[in-house]
């Protein structure tokens, strides 16, 4: 039995849950509104404030559909009710971040500033010239946006310059040594 899928979603107040035909569920809080259509054989119950997602079978398909439907549909819970944030930091001389408007631009040892223009949902602030935060409801756009910018200069082994994600250990490699 998974783990993850057997655990209880608690709804917390404010957020409202529904099932529709097709397992297309639709999550509505304080931040906003997620939708989302998960497996068909998966059965997704709600009573009161609680939520469970059970399997019909223990065939493998339905195994490793089981906790991540459960994990997903968490997520989308947290996600209208407290929201999901990735930090970033920029390490290196003359690196700096800024806004201009929602505009992200980086400057990051290229001959050009790199844009970055946030969808619809996500939010970046920088609160000083070397940290990035992206907030937003939806956790795989939040990744995927924190992802992207990290890409554009990832953290390398020798110096430890690059963008990386606040509290990220990179490994040092020591450089050559001269005769």
């Amino acid at each position: 039995m998974s783990r993850v899928g057997k655990k209880i979603i608690e709804v917390p107040a404010g957020v409202t849950v529904t099932v529709a035909e097709g397992n297309a569920v639709t999550v509505k809080g304080p931040k906003g509104e997620l939708a989302r259509s998960f497996h068909q054989d998966m059965k997704i119950e709600q009573e009161g404030n609680i939520i469970t997602v059970s399997r019909p079978s223990e065939s493998k398909e339905h195994r490793t559909n089981h906790g991540t439907t459960r994990a997903l549909l968490a997520n989308m819970v947290t996600g209208v009710s407290a929201g999901f944030e990735k930090a970033l930091e920029l390490i290196g001389v003359g690196y700096r971040a800024q806004l201009q408007g929602k505009k992200l631009v980086l400057n990051v040892g290229y001959s050009h500033p790199v844009e970055f223009t946030p969808e619809d949902g996500l939010e970046i602030e920088v609160p000083s010239n070397t940290k990035i935060i992206i907030k937003g409801i939806n956790k795989e756009r939040v990744g995927a946006l924190a992802s992207n910018i990290r890409d554009v200069r990832p953290p390398e082994p020798y110096k430890g310059k690059g963008i990386r994600y606040e509290g990220e250990h990179v490994r040092r490699k020591e450089g050559k040594t001269g005769k």
